[in-house]
């Protein structure tokens, strides 16, 4: 009896070793559905039966509600994922909007929405996430969308909920859904001088998050970049950005190496789809699984149950990369 005994304990150990204790899946973000195959395998590794994907924007322009970049799809978006449809809306679009207006988009929302999940065939599920950088001046009325989103659709609806939101919960609100997304990204702007890294410098994400554990909203799931961009600065110092640009674009004759993650460049040209002129610097920003790691360790103490979202699917940024690795099989015990 205590070989049986020992052997059951043993086998539960090794089940529970095995276990993910951040099961993880991908945001999707282009404006035109399709997947590669190393999208597609690394899609169909993720251990989350769910695809977060981006249908639109909608922004306020000359007082109307416009939806832009609405999504296209070809024939190789093929998943098994469910997909939950998400979307961004500019802060502006809030402001000093009417109930009436209010009422307007949420209601065109939920039919674009339906409209396109129709028309591409896709399995969506019960969610709608809606993806917006709220302040203290429109947190009212953004969260009157969300709930008249919520009645008209009639589903679940969750959000995105950004660093300093956490910070100031007192001035900023807390937002009436059941479950979040905290956004552990963007933590400084990539148009402003500084020796940080934009995406994501661990320290200031530590510092917004200190009190994490005392957020209202205990459904928290993780979003965590995996992306990359270049920083190009001009003669007056001034800086533009281009997404998705890795350290391997850097590689040409008509570059100066200035450090591991910079170049000059040395002759007039297209580069990247912009004219960019002899002088110039490109600065490559990206996340190294280091920084990743210490941010799950963080806050695997704040809130120790959470799924990961990595931001964003796409060939450049998952290949060779071990997600198992990251949202870190470990032993519950």
């Amino acid at each position: 009896m205590k070989i049986i005994k020992f052997l059951v304990i043993l086998i539960l150990l090794v089940s529970c070793s095995e276990r993910e204790k951040h099961p993880y899946t991908f945001y999707y973000w282009k404006t035109k559905l399709s997947l590669d195959n190393e999208e597609k395998k690394a899609l169909d590794k993720t251990t989350v039966p769910i695809l977060y994907t981006r249908f639109f924007d909608i922004n306020k322009v000359n007082g109307r509600f416009q939806p832009l970049a609405v999504i296209t799809k070809d024939e190789s978006f093929e998943t098994d994922k469910q997909i939950v449809p998400t979307v961004f809306i500019t802060n502006q679009t809030f402001v000093n909007i009417s109930g009436e207006e209010i009422h307007f988009l949420a209601e065109s929302i939920h039919h674009l929405i339906d409209k396109k999940s129709k028309e591409y065939k896709l399995k969506t599920n019960h969610e709608i996430q809606i993806d917006c950088d709220w302040t203290a001046g429109t947190r009212d009325d953004y969260f009157a969308f969300l709930k008249e989103l919520h009645k008209i659709s009639g589903k679940d609806i969750d959000c995105t909920l950004r660093l300093h939101q956490v910070k100031d919960k007192a001035i900023m609100g807390i937002p009436p859904v059941k479950k979040v997304f905290l956004m552990c990204y963007s933590t400084s702007s990539p148009l402003e001088t500084s020796d940080k890294n934009s995406i994501l410098d661990v320290n200031i994400l530590k510092s917004y998050l200190s009190k994490l554990e005392d957020y209202p909203i205990k459904e928290i799931e993780v979003a965590l970049p995996i992306y990359s961009w270049g920083i190009v600065t001009n003669h007056l110092g001034r800086h533009k950005l281009i997404n998705a640009l890795s350290q391997n674009d850097l590689k040409n004759p008509n570059f100066k190496k200035i450090s591991d993650h910079e170049i000059e460049i040395q002759k007039d040209g297209f580069y990247f789809g912009n004219y960019l002129n002899k002088g110039f610097t490109i600065k490559v920003e990206k996340i190294t699984n280091d920084q990743l790691r210490d941010v799950i360790a963080f806050l695997d103490k704040k809130i120790p149950l959470f799924n990961i979202v990595y931001y964003q699917l796409d060939t450049k940024f998952v290949v060779n990369q071990n997600f198992k690795l990251m949202s870190k099989f470990q032993s519950d015990f």
